[in-house]
């Protein structure tokens, strides 16, 4: 019988989150899922667990420092050793610059990027010793371009994506893999469905993305051979301009 493994996904929601945890369950990894609220998880665990997977649920804020400290702890100590870690935080706001205050733009910035680095610090040390492992940071169209009304949401993505160039540059050749995969374009969400049905409306051609199928590229990406590793890829449904 293989050894156990875990993979941390940290902004497990309904969507993009939820199905990568359940895609690595299927494949034997023992999801272990957090967010602020752990009630909000019970659905995605009894999912993983219906399906025969084995799952645990975690209620931490990603932008503590001890309470990303004691996960990390608690997941290698009483679970399995953390073989992939997913950040996945949205923090998607829109303020106009002179409406966005400096608590908006702070909290922002805490969210999409500094949870990240506490969460890559974390696992990173714990696979160093391992000499193996795969953090993934959930990119988004703000992490390579900002537009208006997005200067706190643009300044933390890009900033995300800085985080993990410089953790790929550094881990790579340790044995860890750093990818940042990009999603750009809207996603099957109750959100999308309720705020735009027009664009909902083009789930049936392709016109959104799947979670699911985004699930899939994040496990291709941990599958990949060490010599043909993928730091950056970009997902976009056909319609998306770019």
């Amino acid at each position: 019988m293989a050894d156990p493994k875990a993979i941390l996904v940290v902004g497990a929601g309904d969507a993009t989150g939820g199905a990568i945890a359940r895609r690595f369950a299927r494949e034997g990894y023992i999801a272990c899922v957090t967010r602020r609220s752990v009630d909000k998880l019970a659905p995605l665990v009894d999912r993983i667990r219906a399906d025969g997977g084995q799952a645990h649920a975690f209620g931490s804020d990603a932008r503590k420092e001890e309470e990303m400290v004691e996960l990390v702890e608690t997941i290698e100590r009483d679970i399995a050793p953390i073989e992939v870690a997913v950040f996945n935080i949205g923090a998607n706001v829109r303020f106009g610059i002179t409406e966005t205050t400096s608590r908006v733009y702070f909290k922002v910035w805490e969210m999409a990027c500094f949870g990240g680095f506490l969460m890559g610090r974390e696992t990173a040390r714990v696979m160093l010793p391992r000499g193996r492992g795969t953090i993934l940071f959930t990119g988004a169209t703000a992490s390579l371009r900002g537009r208006e009304g997005f200067a706190a949401f643009a300044g933390a993505k890009h900033a995300l994506r800085a985080l993990a160039q410089s953790m790929a540059r550094e881990l790579w050749p340790k044995g860890i893999h750093v990818a940042h995969p990009i999603i750009d374009g809207a996603i099957d969400t109750e959100f999308i469905r309720t705020n735009f049905p027009e664009r909902y409306a083009m789930k049936d051609v392709g016109g959104i993305l799947d979670p699911e199928h985004i699930a899939d590229t994040y496990w291709q990406i941990h599958c990949q051979p060490r010599d043909a590793w993928t730091h950056e890829t970009e997902l976009r449904p056909w319609m998306e301009p770019w």
